[in-house]
């Protein structure tokens, strides 16, 4: 028996790309796009509006106190993606930086060698929660909700209610030196390192697919080659190890340790990912989107201190784009599904049936 094959009139092949809605809009109605251009209008209102809104001061202080934010974010990124959190990330940072303090003031460690060891401290940190998440099977809310308090209680026993001050001079200035003539700190060199390497291994890689498959689905993930259990719990090494590295960097810039180091830094990261597009439920997300984020908090924070703002009014100002970014993950998609497709032909396709085999008559 015969079986037809559809053709467009003029003989072309039809393809995916010939049916689907302008590239544009595609491009433009997403909320990475939205956080963008929030990010480029509050900046360029706050330039010409806000007294001491200095560009490249700006540039630079931002830089300073909201890079270990930044850097954060961007493992806290692909674990949201696969639908799990992670809440230790604040003490994390905390015991990291405590450990750095001990080993480099009371022990007399150099710099570089405490630093090491805090950051394979703090991946043993994720390790710990990854196991119990990955492995366990326990929920990631429950697991990092306690060991929020069990590294913060690590801290504490560190430093023993003390602060812990007096690193090396040359270690001190350099968090916040600048980078040659520039306005930009040291500390952006290994942040745009960071930026550009997870960015390729979320989008360039099969094992940033998988990633966005897990936050799909488990199930479907496990059954399509995904090995969900490891992929987890590399993240999660990987979200202790880059929290470790953040506790250095904000121990060496204040030049003390305290036992609340860090305190509140995961609400930052957290609303920093979502405002920059990530969903909550897993599956969706982009780190160009999540950098503009923190970006954007980073930009209203400064803006609104400096024009007078209490804390209260910016907490309320943060909170609001981030209730509304989740309300636009909802909106979006319904506008788009309103905007009409593409026309591939207006004329119905032909059919044109295939005969078993050459030299066979088609009449029977």
């Amino acid at each position: 028996m015969s079986t037809p094959t559809l053709t467009k009139p003029d003989g072309a092949e039809r393809t995916y790309p010939a049916y689907s809605r302008n590239p544009l809009a595609r491009a433009l109605l997403t909320r990475e796009a939205a956080v963008i251009l929030a990010l480029v209008v509050v900046f360029i209102y706050s330039m010409g509006n806000i007294p001491f809104f200095d560009g490249p001061l700006t540039i630079f202080n931002l830089s300073k106190e909201y890079a270990p934010i930044l850097l954060m974010a961007l493992p806290m990124t692909l674990i949201i993606i696969t639908g799990e959190i992670d809440l230790s990330v604040a003490s994390t940072l905390g015991a990291s930086a405590a450990v750095t303090g001990v080993l480099v003031v009371e022990h007399d460690v150099s710099v570089p060698v405490a630093a090491i060891i805090a950051i394979v401290v703090g991946s043993l940190l994720g390790a710990l929660n990854g196991f119990f998440i990955a492995y366990v099977g326990l929920p990631s809310l429950a697991v990092t909700i306690g060991s929020l308090a069990l590294y913060r209680g690590l801290a504490e026993g560190l430093i023993q209610a003390k602060r812990i001050s007096g690193f090396p001079e040359g270690w001190q200035d350099w968090p916040t030196e600048r980078i040659g003539d520039t306005q930009y700190p040291n500390i952006l060199i290994p942040t745009a390192v960071l930026i550009v390497a997870f960015g390729v291994l979320l989008h360039f890689t099969r094992f940033g697919r998988g990633i966005f498959e897990i936050g799909l689905s488990d199930e479907s993930a496990h059954f399509s080659g995904v090995n969900v259990a490891r992929t987890k719990m590399i993240l999660f090494v990987l979200s202790g190890a880059v929290a470790a590295f953040a506790g250095v960097y904000v121990a060496l810039k204040a030049n003390s340790v305290a036992t609340d180091t860090g305190t509140g830094f995961e609400l930052k990261v957290i609303a920093g990912v979502l405002l920059g597009g990530v969903s909550i439920f897993g599956g969706r997300g982009a780190l160009h989107g999540v950098v503009a984020g923190v970006l954007l908090i980073a930009v209203l924070n400064s803006a609104l201190q400096l024009d007078g703002q209490g804390s209260e009014v910016i907490q309320i100002i943060i909170g609001l784009l981030l209730v509304g970014s989740v309300i636009a993950s909802n909106f979006l998609p319904r506008v788009r599904a309103l905007l009409p497709r593409r026309k591939v032909i207006d004329a119905p396709p032909s059919v044109t049936p295939q005969t078993p085999g050459a030299g066979e008559s088609s009449e029977r």
